[in-house]
């Protein structure tokens, strides 16, 4: 399957209890079919104290979203869109805005 959303996309939340929350990708689980949103699906972890982190206590953490549950945000218009693929003359795969026609970088 194709990468349809990768690391940096603007998204926005389809549904789950962050519908309409728009934020950036942090990563991808691709095996999953998940991605991690920034500011999306917090959850509270309790954590002992280790070396890395002193204190311990609770802490946010972002949970993965299916990526079916996520819309790319299209660059120009801002507005939600579906994600086609199209080679360019130089034999490139890249995305396209369905919306617009817009070359997606990344």
């Amino acid at each position: 399957m194709a990468a349809r959303i990768k690391k940096g996309d603007q998204v926005l939340v389809l549904s789950g209890s962050s519908r309409g929350t728009r934020g950036e990708v942090i990563s991808v689980l691709p095996k999953l079919e998940k991605a991690v949103v920034r500011g999306v699906a917090v959850a509270k972890r309790h954590t002992k104290p280790n070396r890395t982190n002193q204190d311990g206590g609770i802490v946010s953490k972002e949970m993965p979203v299916h990526i079916s549950n996520l819309k790319l945000v299209d660059p120009k218009s801002g507005k939600p869109t579906r994600v086609a693929f199209r080679k360019l003359e130089d034999g490139r795969k890249v995305r396209v805005a369905k919306a617009t026609g817009e070359v997606i970088e990344g």
